[in-house]
C-alpha cells in the first residue's frame, strides 16, 4: 500500500495560465470562460489561407445541399443558416459567426481535425461548437471522412437555431464528458484521426490507405464490451451526426454527416437504407465511417433525443456509483474521479477496492498521483502532487452510529470518542479499523469530508491497509461512493494532460498549375461579385491554357455566369461542349458533380 501523499505541495496550473488562444476568441465571454484544459485545442482560422477554390467548393456544396436540403432538412434548417451566420457564396469566418451565434448563447471555435471524444463533449456543455477550420480538396467535394468546415459549420450549425436541439447538444456533452472512456476507445480515435488526414493528402498513395482503412476496421472490431463513451458516441452518431426526424415514411433531415454531404444527404431516401425508430437500443448499432450506412434511426420529435439520452444516464456510473461504476474505473485504467456522499471527490487511477458480503465497496485505493477536491474545485493542500503514491481511504459508516459519519456534528462526535487532538479509534461497520491521533477534520458546507491522522494504522482483519511509517493519513468521509466520472474533478489543477492526437493535418504545397487555376477562380468571384461578365471570355482562354486535368468547376462556374446573364452565347457553347466532353471522360462521381451543376442552371 502507497503512502497518501508525499510532503510538498504545488498546485501544477495556475489561475492565470492560459494556452496560447487567439485574442480575438478570448474577447468571446463564453470561449473565455471554457477550463484551460480546452483551450489547448483552439487554433487560429487562418481565414485568409482558404484560396479561391476553397471557396468555389464550399459555394458548389452550399448550392446543392440548399437545393436539396430546403425540402428534405428539417424545417429547422435554412432558418438556421441565417440564425448562426452561414453564407451560402463563401466560407465562413468564425469570428463572424460568433458575433451571431453569441444571441442564442452558443459560440464557436476552430480546431485541427478531430478532437477526442471527451474533450469534443465537454465543449458542447460549454455552449461551444467546435469547427474543423480545414477545407475539403476538390476530389472530396462530395464527402470527406475527414471533419471540415463545411462539415461542422452548415452541418452542425444551423440545426443548433432550435432551441430543443441546442439543449439536447448541451445536455449530451454534459453526460458525455463523464462517460467511462478506454484505452482502446483512444487507439480507435487515433487511427479514425490518422485515416482522415491521410484521405485528404493529395500524395497518399493507395497502399497507405488501405493500410489505415484496415486498422480502423481492426480497431473496430476489436474494442471488446464498449465502453461508456463506445456507447453513447454511437447515440452521437445516429444522432446528431446521421439523424433524421419525423416519421418512419416521411422523415426530414437533422444530422451533421447528412447536411454536410450531397452524396449521402440524397441516399438516405433509398429504400436500401433501412429506417428504424430511435430508441435505446439504437446504442446497440455499431457505426462504420468508412461506409455508407445500411441503417438511419428516426426521432419523432428533438425533445425525444433527451428524453433517450436521460434513460441511457441513468446505467451510467456518474449516476449510480457504487461497485459497479469502480469496476468501469478500473476497467479503463485511466484518471477518473469517485465521488463521496460527503461531497469529496478523489481524483486519480483507479486500482482497486474491497467489497463486503454485499458487494459494496468498503475500502479504495488509487494507483497514480491523487488529487481532492470539492464541488469541482481541488482542496488546498490536496494536489496530486502531494497525494504523488496515491491514496486510499475506507467508506462506510462508523460503528455504533445511526448517521452517515458526513452528517455528524461536533457533539456527536465527541459521544464517539472522535476529538481532535486525540487518539482515537475509528471502527467502521465493515469491520475497517482506524487507529490514530486526530489532528483536523475538515467539512465543506457542514459535512466532513476529510478527517487527518499521525501515528496511524488502518486494518481489516489480520490484513493492514496503512502504516505509520508511511505518513500522514487523510481519511475521506461518507457513507457511499455515490458517483463515478472520467477525468479528474479539478482538471486544470490537476494538469491533467488532454489526449491531443499525434499527427496534424498537413498542408500541400500547390504547383504552378494549381496556383494559376486558383487565381482563376478568383477572378471569376471577383467578376460574380461586380455583378459582370466582360472578363469571363479571357478568363475561359487562360482557363484552357492551363488545361488543369481535374478541373470542372471552374468551367462550370463561367457556364453559370454567362447562363444567368444571357450573354457571350459563344462562350456558353464552348463551355457547355468542354464539360460534355469532361462528362464522357470522367469518373461516375465527377459525371454526377457536374450533372448535378448543370441540373442548377435549369
Amino acid at each position: 500500500m502507497s503512502d497518501n501523499h508525499n510532503v510538498t505541495d504545488n498546485k501544477t496550473t495556475s489561475d492565470t495560465d492560459t494556452p496560447n488562444v487567439s485574442f480575438a476568441y478570448l474577447d468571446n465571454p463564453i470561449i473565455n470562460n471554457l477550463p484551460n484544459h480546452l483551450k489547448q485545442f483552439i487554433i487560429s482560422q487562418n481565414y485568409s489561407g482558404y484560396t479561391a477554390i476553397d471557396h468555389s467548393v464550399w459555394r458548389y456544396v452550399m448550392r446543392q445541399n440548399f437545393h436539396f436540403l430546403k425540402d428534405n432538412a428539417h424545417e429547422s434548417y435554412v432558418e438556421g443558416l441565417k440564425a448562426t451566420g452561414i453564407d451560402i457564396e463563401r466560407i465562413p469566418s468564425i469570428e463572424g459567426m460568433n458575433e451571431i451565434l453569441g444571441r442564442i448563447g452558443w459560440a464557436a471555435v476552430p480546431v485541427d481535425g478531430f478532437i477526442p471524444p471527451a474533450a469534443f463533449m465537454e465543449f458542447q456543455a460549454h455552449h461551444v461548437l467546435v469547427i474543423a477550420a480545414d477545407m475539403r480538396q476538390i476530389n472530396h467535394i462530395s464527402y470527406t471522412p475527414a471533419p471540415d468546415i463545411i462539415h461542422e459549420a452548415a452541418g452542425h450549425a444551423p440545426i443548433i437555431a432550435d432551441k430543443d436541439y441546442a439543449e439536447y447538444l448541451r445536455k449530451f456533452g454534459e453526460i458525455g464528458s463523464k462517460a467511462m472512456s478506454s484505452r482502446k476507445d483512444f487507439e480507435l480515435y487515433e487511427a479514425i484521426r490518422r485515416l482522415s488526414i491521410l484521405k485528404e493528402r493529395p500524395d497518399a498513395s493507395d497502399e497507405e490507405i488501405k493500410i489505415a482503412e484496415k486498422e480502423v476496421e481492426e480497431k473496430q472490431d476489436n474494442l471488446g464490451t464498449p465502453s461508456e463513451m463506445a456507447l453513447l458516441s454511437r447515440l452521437h452518431w445516429w444522432t446528431v451526426e446521421y439523424g433524421l426526424i419525423g416519421t418512419l415514411d416521411n422523415p426530414k433531415i437533422y444530422g451533421a454527416g447528412l447536411l454536410s454531404s450531397i452524396g449521402e444527404s440524397a441516399n438516405y431516401l433509398n429504400d436500401s437504407v433501412e429506417k428504424l425508430p430511435y430508441n435505446l437500443k439504437t446504442a446497440e448499432y455499431a457505426f462504420d465511417i468508412t461506409t455508407q450506412q445500411p441503417q438511419l434511426f428516426v426521432t419523432p420529435s428533438f425533445e425525444h433525443l433527451s428524453t433517450i439520452l436521460e434513460e441511457f444516464a441513468k446505467e451510467m456510473a456518474f449516476v449510480k456509483g457504487g461497485a459497479d461504476s469502480l469496476d468501469k474505473a478500473i476497467e479503463c485504467e485511466r484518471v477518473s474521479t469517485m465521488q463521496y456522499s460527503s461531497g469529496l471527490q478523489v481524483s486519480g487511477i483507479i486500482g482497486e477496492y474491497i467489497k463486503d458480503d454485499d458487494g459494496n465497496p468498503i475500502y479504495v485505493r488509487t494507483t497514480s498521483p491523487t488529487a481532492l477536491a470539492s464541488n469541482n474545485k481541488e482542496l488546498e493542500g490536496h494536489s496530486k502532487k502531494y497525494h504523488s503514491d496515491g491514496f486510499s481511504s475506507p467508506v462506510g459508516r462508523f460503528d455504533k452510529s445511526t448517521k452517515p459519519p458526513e452528517l455528524l456534528t461536533d457533539d456527536e462526535l465527541t459521544a464517539l470518542d472522535i476529538i481532535v487532538g486525540q487518539k482515537c479509534d475509528l471502527i467502521f461497520n465493515s469491520g475497517v479499523e482506524v487507529s490514530g491521533l486526530l489532528q483536523t477534520i475538515l467539512r465543506n458546507n457542514s459535512a466532513i469530508q476529510i478527517m487527518t491522522f499521525t501515528d496511524c494504522t488502518v486494518t481489516l482483519g489480520n490484513q493492514v491497509l496503512f502504516e505509520p511509517e508511511w505518513g500522514t493519513y487523510d481519511m475521506a468521509v461518507g457513507e457511499k461512493i455515490i458517483s463515478v466520472f472520467s477525468g479528474a474533478a479539478d482538471k486544470d489543477a490537476f494538469d491533467q494532460i488532454a489526449l491531443i492526437g499525434r499527427e496534424r493535418t498537413i498542408r500541400i504545397e500547390q504547383d504552378s498549375k494549381t496556383k494559376g487555376l486558383i487565381n482563376l477562380h478568383r477572378q471569376v468571384r471577383a467578376q460574380r461579385e461586380a455583378k459582370t461578365t466582360n472578363d469571363l471570355p479571357d478568363i475561359w482562354i487562360q482557363l484552357q491554357k492551363i488545361q488543369h486535368e481535374s478541373d470542372w468547376l471552374c468551367a462550370l462556374e463561367i457556364l453559370e455566369m454567362v447562363y444567368k446573364s444571357d450573354t457571350h452565347s459563344e462562350l456558353s457553347k464552348e463551355v457547355k461542349s468542354y464539360l460534355n466532353s469532361k462528362l464522357s471522360n470522367s469518373t461516375d462521381e465527377m459525371k454526377k458533380l457536374i450533372n448535378d451543376g448543370l441540373a442548377l442552371l435549369q
